[in-house]
Parts: structure tokens; sequence; C-alpha cells
């Protein structure tokens, strides 16, 4: 049997040291998947505490799979690793079963897992914490107290200092799809060889106060009887992949269309992304005002990315006294583009050449 608890604790613990430090390169992501599940289950009071459970919850996996490793603590971090795989359990369950919410983020966006793998996955940790937490008063301390004191330390601090140093800055490993290096026109494509959803034209008439649908091909065009109502796109077969960047799309205030000519400038374009005006940070002022003289120099273009409305972003500029237009794009791909409010990113033709924090922006 100590053997056997022996490899159960280095497989729980390193499961929760890599499942930790992967969301704690990224804890700003995790807090975002957070907010998607309390969205869908109507939690929504929850949604501005995300960041703090996200940083907390990361720095919990890691300690608790320290933990776990040195065999120290076992009767308290068997219990809370217990109840920690239940809840996970749950929600990956739900996650599952419900089909609301497709990934649960257990491994960030490093590791993509379905909700399938990611459910299973949990079952069987919740299987082997069991059996730890049943014989937790029989695994005793790997090396003696000082070096597990030292090695409980490092736990603790490792989270933390990664974590302030990733939300001061932006992931050390960026596993976006807008990490440096890509092109966002090749990224919005389909992989080679997937097929797409296939949608079919629906098109539906009324008779009689009743209402059908038919297809492109059997609609009763020469029966006046019938009366059209309305036309829809109804998914028929659904692809087996997606594009990695799929909401990319760039409009004015207008409403005109400003995707491709950015994407296509021969010019180097910098992207000033500020998802919400209201929360931006602060700091970054004088960065960007020498950026708007390169503007200026005919060096460069630079747009401001925003969710924001159009009153609130004239009030922004000018209390920063920016002078560069702005472009509106859906929230969502903002925060998935740049890991901080504001972030600058660099695109030459297409291609992401820079990605800065507000506070790194050269």
């Amino acid at each position: 049997m100590r053997v056997i608890l022996i490899l159960l604790r280095v497989i729980v613990g390193v499961l929760f040291i890599f499942s930790g430090l992967i969301k704690a390169n990224d804890p700003l992501g995790l807090s975002y998947k957070m907010n998607e599940f309390f969205e869908v289950l109507h939690m929504t009071w929850l949604v501005p505490y995300s960041l703090v459970f996200s940083v907390l919850m990361n720095a919990f996996e890691i300690i608790a799979g320290v933990a776990v490793l040195l065999g120290y603590g076992m009767r308290i971090f068997s219990f809370l690793l217990l109840l920690l795989i239940l809840f996970f359990t749950f929600l990956t369950g739900f996650a599952l079963y419900s089909g609301l919410i497709k990934e649960c983020g257990c491994f960030g966006d490093c590791i993509k897992l379905t909700a399938e793998g990611t459910f299973y996955k949990d079952v069987a940790l919740l299987v082997m914490i069991i059996i730890l937490f049943i014989y937790r008063n029989n695994i005793k301390p790997t090396f003696g107290k000082s070096a597990t004191s030292i090695f409980m330390l490092l736990g603790v601090l490792i989270p933390v200092a990664l974590q302030y140093y990733t939300l001061a800055h932006l992931p050390i490993i960026d596993c976006l799809p807008y990490k440096v290096g890509n092109n966002i026109p090749e990224k919005m494509k389909l992989p080679p060889g997937a097929k797409p959803d296939r949608y079919e034209t629906v098109l539906i008439y009324t008779k009689d106060g009743q209402d059908k649908e038919f297809t492109v091909d059997n609609y009763p065009w020469q029966d006046t009887t019938w009366v059209y109502k309305d036309r829809r796109d109804k998914l028929v077969e659904k692809g087996n992949a997606e594009p990695a960047v799929k909401d990319f799309y760039l409009t004015d205030f207008d409403g005109a269309k400003q995707t491709d000519a950015i994407l296509s400038e021969e010019k180097p374009v910098y992207l000033f992304l500020v998802e919400n005006t209201a929360k931006a940070g602060k700091g970054w002022d004088e960065k960007m005002h020498a950026i708007q003289q390169k503007v200026a120099a005919g060096e460069a273009y630079v747009y401001g990315v925003t969710s924001s409305d159009k009153e609130a972003v004239e009030a922004f500029k000018a209390a920063h006294k920016l002078d560069f237009p702005f472009l509106q794009m859906d929230g969502v791909a903002i925060k998935t583009a740049g890991r901080s409010n504001p972030c600058l990113i660099l695109l030459n033709k297409g291609t992401i050449v820079g990605k800065w924090h507000y506070n790194d922006i050269p």
C-alpha cells in the first residue's frame, strides 16, 4: 500500500502543480472563464471578484500539489483537495452534460481539453484523492522539517511572484492565437483539411395561418396561395474545426468595415487595445504620445480598438490627449488579443511583430 500511496501522491501532486503553473501564467484568462461559468449559473454578482478567485485558486493548486508531494499536512490538505476536486468534478460535469460551456479552462489556453476529457480526468483524480484522504494518517513527510519548510515556502512564493509578474506585464508564455509571430489573416482561415459548418437556406412560407419550411429547391414559387414570410440559415452539418481567430472584426463608429484595410496596410500599424475606457490602467500617456509623433512623421499608423461607445471614447481621448482614430471590436476578442487594458499590438501586413502590456509600451 505504501508504494501505491507514493505513486498517487506523485500523480496528484504533479498534476496540480502543472495545472496551477499553466493557469498562473495567465490568471486573467482563468478569470474570464470563471465569468463564463458565473453567467451560465446566474451568479453574475461574483463577476467582480473573479480575478481574486483566479489568483487564489492558482496559488492553492500549486501549494497543495507541493504539500502532497512532500507529504506535508496531509490531514488538512487531503481534505481541502477533496473539496476542490468535488467542486471541479461538478463544474466539468455541468459543462459536459449541459453543453453550455465548451471548455472548462482547467489547463488554461495552453492545453485544450474537450469537456468530456476534462470530466473523466477529474473523475480519475477524484478517485485518487479519495484514497489519499482515507489513508492520510499513513502518509509521513518525505523530508525533514527544515527541507520541508523551504519547499513549502517556495510553493507559496512562486505562484505569488509569477502571477504578480504576469498581471503587471503579459503572460510569459503566450498560448493565444494573437501571439507575436502569428499572421492574423492566416489564423482566420480553417486549418488544412478541416470541414466547416454546413448551412442550408430555409425559406418560411405561410398558408391558412400555418407556417412551413422549404428549401431553395422545393419552395412553392408557382403556388400563390403560399405567402413568403421569412428566411434563415439552418445548420445541417457541424464542422470538425474552426479558425483560431474567428472574431477579429474592426468597424468604425458608423459601422463601416475596416478589417481588411488594417490587415493589408503596407506601413506598420499600432493597435491600441482599450477594451473598456472606464477601466483603463494608467502611466502610458507619454509613451503613446511618442508613438503619435511616429505617425505624424509618416512612419506608421495607430488606431485605438475598443468596445466602449463613441461618447466614452471621445472623453477618453480628450483626457489622455490622444489624436488617433478609434475603431470598435467585440470586447471578448479584445480581451483575447491583449491581456491588459490597455494593450499595444504592432502589426506588419497583418503579422503581429510586437505586443506590450501598458506598463511596457516602448
